[in-house]
């Protein structure tokens, strides 16, 4: 009787831990984050689509996870994110906020919207304010700050990265 006992506890003290763990999981898994700065200079990588830009290609405002109004700047040579990402999850994704991170910084976000199926590669790019670069030599990072599920739940990453209120100025 000891030993049910517990193993019973052990499930139930253990229960609580399983359930938040999978809610702090990341819903959507950053295969590729590339920020690049070329000025004047054509191309990038193929197979590579814009974003979500509902101005035919002007920038725009939207209220990010921070509570802040952020500029997402039109897709330019002078500056591009690229992302390839998955939605990791069994539900469909309708938007889905990234941040870039460089010299362990927080130094731009981008917004992307659409139906992400489960387990289908998303390719987009996105512009990014020149002012951002040189990022340094370490390598970029993107994760997902917040994400919202088609059916209106939604999911804001639990230790998203401090940001300074620089990022919301300057903008047209």
């Amino acid at each position: 009787m000891k030993i049910v006992t517990a193993v019973l506890c052990l499930c139930v003290v253990g229960a609580p831990i399983v359930a938040t763990a999978a809610q702090n999981a990341s819903p959507v898994r950053v295969n590729h984050c590339r920020a690049e700065h070329n000025p004047g200079s054509p191309g990038g990588y193929s197979g590579y689509m814009p974003g979500y830009y509902p101005y035919a290609g002007r920038g725009y405002y939207w209220r990010d996870p921070y509570a802040y109004s952020y500029y997402q700047a039109p897709i330019s040579p002078s500056g591009t994110l690229y992302i390839d990402f998955v939605n990791a999850t069994n539900q469909e994704i309708k938007t889905v906020d990234f941040g870039l991170i460089a010299r362990g910084n927080l130094i731009a976000e981008v917004r992307d919207v659409g139906t992400f199926a489960p387990g289908v590669e998303i390719k987009h790019k996105f512009g990014v304010d020149p002012n951002v670069f040189p990022l340094g030599t370490a390598a970029p990072a993107c994760p997902p700050l917040f994400v919202e599920f088609a059916n209106g739940t939604k999911w804001t990453n639990p230790n998203l990265p401090k940001t300074d209120r620089q990022l919301y100025q300057g903008h047209p």
